[in-house]
């Protein structure tokens, strides 16, 4: 056979990862800090966005900008949008629209982008009565300035606020307050370095006397006094010294509690008849022992240095409406406000001179706008997942933890006609403030346990709530173990495994019936 060149033509479709899509991409996976982290990069490096006022509508923006309530839209950012200009004439849309929750109450349509089920914003809006009143920043310093007050020498707001003392510090200040001789300061500083993260010494003390050339009496004697150190419990040598320390300040440290905290690995075994034999006392003075070491800090300098607990912010607020209605919205304070002032990009356009400048002018105003409006679909693309969320799993909300329904990405994903892995990106680090609490959105994603008769199947969530609740009501005399669990379980309808039981209850932190049985024989609950 003989080979000859040939050109053929060939149509074939194929996905390209462009700059854009993966920025859109990354927008939907990052949680409120991740975003507004990434926003103020964007404010750095492209001079035509801008953080909207907070407190702006389109009626008083001059550039052509226009809000959600969530964020700055532009209306000329793309022509999908421009046919909206009028629609988001406030800071808060509403819409009278509801959406069926499924088996039991409907959804009330909310404002800010909420998804109506035909993957449009809701046209028709009024203000919602209590919406956000934005004040104006303060304004430190400058003479003559409004709510500033004071004169050029005062202090600006930000410069009054007060350092946070890290537990380093602290330690250094009561140093220098006990000890006024340089060696004990030395030993001091260096026992501050030996630390670990729970606040214990981390390191044989003759290891001190070696490096610093002292006497161990010395060490001992500097150790001791740093032991009286706030917080409570700092510069022990292992948990028992810890909690005895704790215990002397509390003036509770007796001969029994002395034999309890020397034999804590009894108490970890859950051996209580033991305990009370060496400790020398009852039940019921072993259960108050007990409860009041469950009360100390087992590890004061993580407590006292840790990071501060960074409370969650949800990116949705959900609230009933009454009538078994839910009302959704976005919060307007985990959303940035992102507009572009195209009155500046006017104005610096008509200055350009040669081709670059109005290449990079082009390339900035396509950036911004193709920003807003990645973060507008970012924000509808939350509410529709969300608001399919609530219509699944209203028994949750209605009813409680026991009412959770089964339910995986690939059903939320069907309903809103996307993909699964958009809505996992979606899911995951967002969360919801509900009646029932803060939770995150995977929260609601259980699977399912079969049911024994055939009928609908249960939450993986639901029968572990269940498995809790028999055994916090199951009787001392006859303690339930696994197997038996699992019967009670079936007479309810529910097939489970016993080693599924066994897991469920192991992750709730629930001894097992050998472990509660002798709990409940020594009385310590």
């Amino acid at each position: 056979m003989a080979l000859k060149a040939r050109l053929d033509l060939r149509q074939s479709q194929s996905l390209v990862m462009t700059p854009q899509l993966q920025q859109a991409i990354k927008l939907l996976q990052f949680n409120n800090i991740e975003l507004s982290s990434f926003i103020d990069s964007e404010l750095l490096e492209n001079p035509l966005l801008e953080r909207a006022d907070p407190g702006q509508t389109f009626a008083e923006s001059g550039d052509g900008a226009v809000g959600n309530g969530e964020q700055g839209i532009d209306s000329r950012t793309s022509d999908d949008f421009s046919d909206r200009e009028d629609r988001f004439g406030t800071d808060r849309l509403t819409s009278s629209e509801t959406l069926s929750t499924g088996d039991s109450s409907p959804l009330d349509c909310a404002p800010d982008a909420l998804y109506n089920g035909e993957g449009e914003i809701s046209a028709d809006g009024a203000p919602v009565a209590g919406s956000h009143d934005y004040t104006a920043p303060y304004s430190g310093g400058g003479t003559g300035g409004s709510g500033g007050g004071g004169g050029e020498d005062l202090p600006g707001l930000e410069q009054t606020l007060a350092d946070q003392v890290t537990l380093r510090q602290s330690l250094d200040d009561q140093l220098n307050v006990a000890f006024v001789d340089a060696i004990s300061r030395m030993i001091g500083s260096y026992l501050i370095d030996m630390l670990d993260d729970s606040g214990y010494v981390a390191g044989p003390l003759e290891e001190v006397a070696e490096a610093l050339e002292c006497d161990m009496a010395d060490v001992l004697r500097v150790l001791k006094a740093m032991q009286g150190f706030e917080p409570v419990g700092i510069f022990a040598r292992g948990l028992a010294e810890c909690l005895e320390l704790q215990l002397r300040e509390r003036n509770r440290f007796d001969p029994a509690m002395a034999a309890l905290l020397a034999n804590l690995e009894l108490l970890a075994r859950r051996e209580f008849d033991r305990l009370r034999r060496i400790c020398g006392v009852d039940a019921d003075d072993l259960s108050d022992m007990i409860g009041e070491i469950r009360t100390l800090d087992p590890r004061p300098g993580r407590t006292a240095d840790g990071e501060p607990a960074t409370p969650v912010i949800p990116d949705v607020l959900m609230r009933s409406a009454g009538n078994g209605n839910w009302h959704l919205e976005l919060n307007s304070e985990a959303l940035p406000r992102v507009l572009v002032n195209e009155d500046y990009a006017v104005q610096i356009g008509k200055g350009l001179r040669n081709r670059e400048e109005r290449s990079f002018l082009s390339e900035k105003l396509q950036n911004a706008n193709w920003l807003v409006k990645a973060l507008h679909q970012r924000a509808t693309t939350i509410m529709k997942v969300s608001s399919e969320i609530v219509r699944q799993q209203d028994g949750f909300f209605n009813h409680g933890v026991s009412h959770l329904r089964p339910l995986i990405l690939r059903n939320i994903a069907e309903a809103i006609g996307m993909h699964e892995s958009t809505v996992s990106r979606v899911t995951n680090g967002k969360f919801m403030a509900t009646p029932r609490g803060v939770f995150e959105l995977k929260y609601f994603f259980t699977t399912a346990i079969s049911s024994s008769d055939g009928g609908d199947s249960y939450s993986s969530e639901s029968v572990r709530h269940r498995i809790k609740l028999l055994i916090d009501g199951e009787d001392p005399k006859k303690i339930l173990s696994d197997d038996k669990l699992v019967e009670l379980l079936e007479k309810e309808g529910i097939d489970i495994a016993r080693r599924t039981v066994a897991k469920y209850r192991e992750a709730m932190r629930i001894p097992s019936s050998v472990q509660r049985r002798r709990e409940k024989k020594a009385g310590v609950s």
